[in-house]
């Protein structure tokens, strides 16, 4: 699988023309190899960030040679943000949680959770191996954790991602779970840095196969 994420810094008082044109990404749907992309803004809400998933590198790269433009063009959102980044790369391991399978839990989620770790030198195969052993299962035991990713978007950047059923559970995921899992796994130890979201997704974003 492969993984997409976007981070737009918007206009101050170009949300509308922004959102209006995020909508008209629903075009994706009909693209072979798309999983799903959902997307919210990030609080204080001059941020919109945006999580696609496709089936591999191939289905990605072949939507950006034949498609990607015209598609940006007619969403006509070049005007409404100040900075862009797009980072991509490989899912490296997946998270089972209460949803059947990933698609369902990309329809389902009201919330992502995002984690933009990046590495300390040395520390990456200590890090996969924390989000297998302590996240994974921590996370899975949760009430409302639908699924989620990890996906490498650089030597030593990862985001780690996970949708939720509602931002009330996640809450209570973290007063209950979390400050355990976190001594538990030693995230100092693996990253320098880490940038945060937990993020309301906005339905008209969604777009599923």
């Amino acid at each position: 699988m492969w993984g997409k994420w976007i981070d737009c810094r918007v206009r101050p008082g170009a949300h509308r023309t922004f959102a209006v044109g995020q909508r008209r990404w629903a075009v994706l749907a009909g693209e072979p190899g798309l999983v799903g992309q959902v997307g919210g803004w990030s609080r204080p809400g001059d941020q919109a960030l945006v999580l696609g998933l496709w089936a591999d590198e191939e289905a990605y790269g072949r939507f950006m040679r034949e498609r990607h433009d015209t598609v940006a063009t007619e969403a006509a959102q070049q005007g409404s943000w100040t900075a862009i980044q797009i980072s991509a790369g490989p899912v490296v391991q997946a998270f089972p949680g209460a949803a059947a399978s990933l698609a369902d839990a990309l329809k389902d989620a009201t919330l992502l959770r995002a984690a933009d770790c990046l590495l300390r030198p040395g520390r990456t195969e200590h890090f996969l191996e924390v989000q297998r052993q302590v996240w994974a299962p921590g996370m899975a035991a949760a009430g409302g954790m639908l699924a989620g990713t990890v996906t490498r978007l650089a030597a030593d950047r990862y985001l780690v991602t996970t949708l939720w059923t509602s931002p009330a559970a996640h809450a209570a995921y973290t007063a209950d779970a979390l400050p355990a899992l976190r001594a538990r796994a030693d995230v100092p130890a693996d990253v320098r840095t880490l940038t945060g979201h937990a993020l309301p997704l906005e339905p008209s974003w969604r777009v599923l196969p």
